[in-house]
């Protein structure tokens, strides 16, 4: 099992947001603690209109600087928002081959549906959204290896080009598709591409069997989009080494991994509700997205008496209750997907993401409201404890 870096770039509010520079600055110095602590691909993300949530709005860019200040750290764009009315196909084609080539053919791409309010914000019509990232999915391979392509659909038309440049990696960049619900997962089996995964607080069965519906997908692929299959799975969740339990409370970690889940559902734009009943049921929130109501009632944070502890805690931090790093650790800890304490507990914890057959832990290390200095630090155990324990081969059953 490999080990990545998730990035959003992102601050937890409140902030003054006037540091905008220095923000960027960090994220490349932690680029270079993953590429020396032996990570393998760095995986930027892309949001519009988030600043509660994210600053990555311009991944190429960012991506790109990391490759100019790296040498062998991959550069993965996990994803590209590939509704047509963000992201025309032609267009990240011709920017996925120029990051290729600046980077020495270090480029992976992923594509992605999302919702909520990057919907809003571009028009995407819900309707055809995800019908465009299967379609996107198939043309930019097409783009990448063909001297002249040409395309035409009820919503999408490329006259005969001849689109430059080509990439550096042949026949093309390995292909990844962002996934949250069995449909999605299946789909990116059945084109032939690699499924990005995340948790959010699920418990790793759950994320074991969507894994699941990937390799269904991949039994099912009779015309991969790309020119080769890619298999692989990557999951995302909170990881944060510190030298000992007092660390990571002291450095806010699992206060961070808290704050994120409360403001991701203000992005997507899935209603708290909905939000919190999936956590309960121990399903993955984002695959509500497809079904829920495009409104947000931020007042339906009521607790339940059969909340676990870590909805209620969520509930009460929504409204504005003051949480302790103490209390948040206490929470968290329990729950087999967070990956956050000494070493020793964070190689335990990512045994179950190895045995449900994960090929690579996109680890998000720069969250919340964890200090720079306590991110570099948490790279470098990484490096030294984690990265070499899952390189070699697992034992024997």
């Amino acid at each position: 099992m490999k080990f990545d870096v998730f990035c959003e770039i992102q601050r937890a509010f409140p902030w003054n947001g006037k540091d905008e520079q220095g923000l960027f600055a960090e994220v490349l110095a932690q680029a270079r603690a993953a590429e020396a602590a032996g990570f393998d691909i760095w995986w930027e993300v892309e949001h519009h209109g988030a600043p509660e949530f994210s600053y990555s709005s311009a991944p190429e860019v960012v991506l790109t600087a990391i490759a100019m200040s790296t040498q062998r750290l991959r550069v993965g764009h996990a994803g590209v928002l590939a509704p047509f009315r963000i992201n025309a196909p032609l267009r990240v084609a011709e920017r996925g081959a120029t990051l290729d080539l600046l980077s020495n053919g270090r480029f992976e791409l992923g594509l992605a549906k999302s919702g909520g309010k990057e919907w809003e914000t571009f028009g995407v019509n819900p309707d055809t959204a995800r019908d465009q990232v299967r379609d996107a999915m198939r043309m930019i391979p097409r783009m990448w290896t063909e001297r002249e392509f040409a395309f035409r659909s009820d919503d999408y038309e490329v006259p005969p080009r001849e689109v430059t440049p080509k990439p550096l990696q042949k026949p093309h960049p390995r292909l990844w598709q962002t996934c949250g619900s069995p449909d999605s997962f299946y789909m990116a089996g059945e084109l032939g591409v690699g499924a990005l995964g995340t948790t959010l607080l699920s418990p790793v069965a759950f994320l074991g069997q969507m894994l699941r519906e990937h390799d269904r997908g991949l039994a099912d692929c009779k015309a991969p989009a790309g020119k080769v299959i890619n298999p692989q799975k990557g999951v995302f969740t909170f990881v944060h080494v510190a030298e000992d339990r007092a660390a990571a409370i002291r450095n806010g970690a699992a206060w961070s991994a808290l704050w994120y889940v409360n403001a991701a559902p203000t992005v997507f734009k899935v209603p708290r509700r909905i939000w919190y009943d999936m956590i309960k049921a121990g399903l993955h929130p984002n695959s509500a997205r497809d079904t829920a109501a495009t409104q947000l009632d931020p007042h339906e944070v009521d607790i339940q008496p059969d909340d676990p502890d870590v909805v209620k805690v969520l509930k009460r931090m929504a409204v504005g209750e003051e949480i302790s790093f103490a209390e948040a650790h206490d929470v968290l800890e329990p729950l087999d997907s967070v990956v956050i304490g000494d070493p020793d507990q964070c190689v335990k914890k990512l045994l179950a993401y190895r045995d449900i057959g994960a090929d690579r832990m996109m680890c998000l290390m720069q969250f919340g409201a964890i200090p720079h200095d306590a991110v570099l630090r948490s790279f470098e155990l990484a490096g030294r404890h984690l990265v070499p324990a899952f390189a070699r081969a697992p034992a024997p059953a």
